[in-house]
């Protein structure tokens, strides 16, 4: 992409009712095109634009990023990010109840009678040192935004600012999610117990990544990302002398022949086509290169994109791992709920909303920018909600070569381009308007 202002070519549209509006992203030659939109007048979607691409607001979200980038928080300990979250919502006069799970905070725009569409931000940071070189970068020791969380925050807050100049016109109730501990896997969780989905219709999120550009947008209907689980097993045997190995019942053996076997169930077990991974990470046991240990332990991570192979795939490695210890008489403690690590379901977004989703998506970057993405491995525990409720998760693209912004999550060299803030709080604003509208027209049609 062109680092430079340029021109923006204008696009005709014929159908009746409908326009194309151009949205120049700074330093890019993306835009934001909100046309066809069927529940959004025109003035509706040139207010959209106009809102999403002022200079001001794009500052302030830049601002808001900032601030949060420079004081990282992790899981359940995000209160002064929270505390920046409410302060904007204040200033915004949005409505907001805190503190939900902890530190969460969920604000409402909009009528405040049903129907309701919900938004989500996650805003927990990694327990990193970054070490990018750059005027707002980490001022805490070993803790860093790496994965966009503090981007998140920014657009969703972009949104609520475009959604409460837009309130008088919501056809219903805006719910906007400032979740806790994504990285830890529980935010989600806590949040629904705390009754955020209640009487939720639909719920949209994305996620920032360098795959794509600035200015692409990418998902896919159906599965999405894969479920992720962990397992541990403590397999306990008799120790003694390595020399005697015979007066031993040595775990180590079966440690050894349960990592073996546990390879096989993807290459031997699993059809080609359903991809699905057991990876065994970690093997701790022994203290001495003379001593059989009365245990041994090993741990690792499992995946798979539909829910049926997920929790197949969680029972197999039970199996396995109870037959080779059985085998080498040894026995087994076997824990798959892990508080370090815990379950997270497959990403399975619901097909009527994916399209409404691409379909808003392709107006405000162009078809040519709308991909339909691959399955990924990765997991987000996003799909606790969309266990819940029907919704559609997204991923914004970041990559921008010319200013570092190449590395993926979870490296001390993240670096986003912010130039995409406008594109992510104005795909937001647009989904929630447009899809309470469609929920409403569908109400009224119905009676």
């Amino acid at each position: 992409m062109d680092h430079f202002l340029q021109l923006i070519f204008l696009i005709s549209i014929t159908i009746p009712l409908s326009f194309s509006l151009n949205f120049q992203i700074p330093s890019h030659e993306n835009y934001l095109n909100i046309s066809h939109i069927t529940y959004l007048n025109s003035s509706l979607k040139t207010r959209i634009i106009g809102l999403a691409n002022d200079p001001n607001t794009m500052e302030w979200m830049k601002k808001i990023r900032r601030e949060i980038h420079e004081h990282p928080e992790l899981a359940y300990e995000e209160f002064k990010t929270s505390e920046v979250i409410r302060r904007e919502l204040d200033q915004l006069g949005v409505k907001y109840r805190w503190p939900v799970a902890r530190t969460g905070v969920v604000a409402t725009i909009g009528s405040g009678s049903p129907p309701f569409v919900a938004l989500r931000a996650d805003m927990d940071a990694l327990p990193i040192q970054e070490l990018v070189e750059w005027e707002h970068k980490s001022k805490v020791e070993g803790k860093m935004h790496a994965c966009g969380h503090d981007a998140h925050v920014a657009m969703l807050l972009g949104a609520a600012k475009i959604l409460q100049e837009l309130r008088h016109k919501l056809q219903g109730t805006v719910i906007l999610i400032f979740q806790p501990a994504e990285e830890r896997g529980e935010g989600a969780k806590d949040m629904i117990k705390e009754g955020v989905l209640e009487n939720v219709e639909a719920i949209f999120g994305l996620h920032i990544v360098h795959r794509y550009p600035v200015g692409v947008v990418a998902s896919r209907p159906g599965e999405f990302l894969a479920g992720c689980g962990s397992f541990k097993a403590k397999i306990s045997g008799k120790g003694g002398h390595a020399a005697i190995p015979q007066q031993s019942i040595d775990p180590i053996l079966a440690v050894s022949t349960s990592v073996i076997s546990l390879q096989s169930i993807v290459s031997r077990e699993i059809d080609p086509l359903d991809s699905q991974v057991v990876s065994v990470a970690m093997i701790q046991g022994g203290t001495a290169l003379n001593i059989i240990p009365d245990s041994a332990t090993i741990a690792g991570t499992f995946r798979a994109f539909s829910k049926k192979s997920f929790f197949s795939l969680r029972e197999r490695i039970e199996e396995v791992i109870k037959a080779q210890v059985a085998v080498h008489r040894c026995s087994a403690e076997i824990d798959f709920l892990g508080n370090e690590h815990p379950t997270i379901p497959p990403t399975i977004n619901d097909e009527k909303v994916y399209e409404h989703v691409r379909y808003i998506s392709s107006e405000i970057v162009g078809e040519e920018n709308t991909k339909l993405a691959p399955s990924f491995m990765g997991s987000e525990d996003f799909a606790f909600y969309l266990d819940k409720v029907p919704g559609s998760f997204l991923f914004l693209g970041t990559a921008n070569e010319k200013i570092g912004a190449v590395h993926p999550p979870h490296s001390p060299y993240y670096f986003i381009d912010e130039d995409l803030f406008p594109i992510g709080a104005a795909i937001h604003a647009a989904f929630a308007h447009s899809y309470l509208s469609e929920l409403t027209r569908e109400l009224y049609s119905s009676t």
